[in-house]
Parts: C-alpha cells; sequence; structure tokens
C-alpha cells in the first residue's frame, strides 16, 4: 500500500512527536521515583527509549519509512534512497513533531509547556561522543534498510538503548530531538548554549557514515561485477 505525502507527512511528526514525550517523559519519570540515583534514572530512561523506538518503526515504517530524525532523511536521500523532493516537508515534520512531544511529556507531567534548560552538556567529550553516536546510528540504518530491512526497528532499538550508556553524551544522535530538549529544563534536556556542538557533530557523522556507506555500495557492486565478468 502507497501513502501520499500528506499521510507521510503526518506519520513522521506523529512518530517524532511520540519519541520525544518517551525520551522526555521517562527521564521525568524516573528522576523522580530513582530518588536521586542517576544511574537509575538513565537506566529507565534508556530502556523506556530503546522500547519506544522500536514500536515506533514498526508501525509508521509502512507509512513514511519512520525516519523520525532528519539526519536519516538526509543520509537517505544522499544515498539514492528517499526523493529529494519530500525532504523539506519531512524534516518540517519532524522538528514541529519534537518540539509538540516535549510539550506533551511536560503537560503529562504537570510542567509548563516549554522551560529553558540549563543542563550542560559541554565539552569536547561530549561532542565526540554524538559524533561517534550519530555515525554508528546512520551506519546501523543504512545497512539494514539496504539490506535487512525488517530488522531495522530491532537493530535501532537496541543500539541507541547501548548508545545511551557507552557514549558521554548518552546519544541524542537526531537534531530535532537535540533542539527539542533545549526547551525541556529536565533530566533529559539540554542548554540552548550548548546544541550548536550537538548539531555540528551530528552532521558530521552523518557526512561521514553517508560517505563510507556509498564506498561500500560502490565496492560491493564493482566486486559482484568481477566475480560475474570472471564466470562468463
Amino acid at each position: 500500500m502507497k501513502f501520499n505525502l500528506g499521510a507521510q507527512v503526518v506519520a513522521e511528526f506523529l512518530g517524532t512527536a511520540l519519541l520525544v514525550a518517551a525520551v522526555v517523559g521517562s527521564g521525568i519519570m524516573g528522576e523522580r521515583l530513582a530518588g536521586g540515583n542517576v544511574a537509575v534514572a538513565l537506566l529507565a530512561n534508556t530502556l523506556a527509549t530503546g522500547a519506544a523506538l522500536v514500536a515506533l518503526i514498526v508501525a509508521f515504517s509502512p507509512i513514511s519509512g519512520a525516519h523520525l530524525n532528519p539526519a536519516v532523511t538526509l543520509a537517505l536521500a544522499c544515498t539514492g534512497d528517499f526523493p529529494w523532493r519530500r525532504v523539506f516537508p519531512y524534516l518540517v515534520a519532524q522538528f514541529a513533531g519534537a518540539f509538540a512531544g516535549t510539550a506533551m511529556a511536560h503537560l503529562m507531567f504537570g510542567l509548563p509547556v516549554f522551560s529553558t534548560s540549563w543542563h550542560a552538556r559541554h565539552g569536547a567529550a561530549q561532542a565526540g561522543s554524538e559524533f561517534v553516536a550519530t555515525f554508528g546510528l546512520l551506519c546501523v540504518i543504512l545497512s539494514c534498510a539496504r539490506f535487512r530491512p525488517s530488522a531495522t526497528a530491532y537493530a535501532v532499538g537496541a543500539y541507541i538503548t547501548a548508545a545511551y550508556w557507552f557514549t558521554a553524551s548518552t546519544s541524542f544522535a537526531n537534531p530535532a530531538v537535540t533542539l527539542a530538549r533545549t526547551a525541556s529544563n529536565t533530566f533529559t534536556g539540554i542548554r540552548l548554549t550548548d546544541a550548536p556542538a550537538f548539531l555540528l557533530a551530528q552532521f558530521l557523522g552523518t557526512l561521514v557514515a553517508t560517505a563510507l556507506f556509498r564506498w561500500l555500495i560502490t565496492q560491493s557492486v564493482v566486486d559482484q561485477r568481477r566475480k560475474e565478468s570472471r564466470g562468463a
């Protein structure tokens, strides 16, 4: 079944909104219930985010592809797996959905719709972590989209769950989510002044992962043609 652009944009908006609601909401709940234990709060935040990602990708991928991330949309467009004419509407839906998700989470927990975050996340280690997190995420998505599409949801959920813990930044890996979290002065927030470094690192991670994957695909095609020519 094919869906028109309007339906796809709505799916991207809803999917991104629910993802951010899960990220921010589970952060609030985890912090409230953890009794000051940051590790427990992070674990709750991690499990909820990973589980939500799997569910949302499974639910929305038949409609829009469930990008839920501007980096994913741009990478797929660069590899030729997504039409450029749909990039801008997808980006608008993702950024709008991310802020809607923040508002949704705040309202569910009786907080102001938006609040300026004062959660400091700065320094080379944080930015470097975002590069690694985004690079890894794009490698997983681009490979699965090409070779194992049915495994994409589970691979992405597993990767983000792990990346929460092996990166110093807790793996934002999403420009829309990053900006939306500047409007949440909660456990998952990030100061607006720290966001540019995260966004730059995410862009670079996307660029490198996309270039590497295009090279890998080219090499596989070349190798296949060589095998075919030898067989002939």
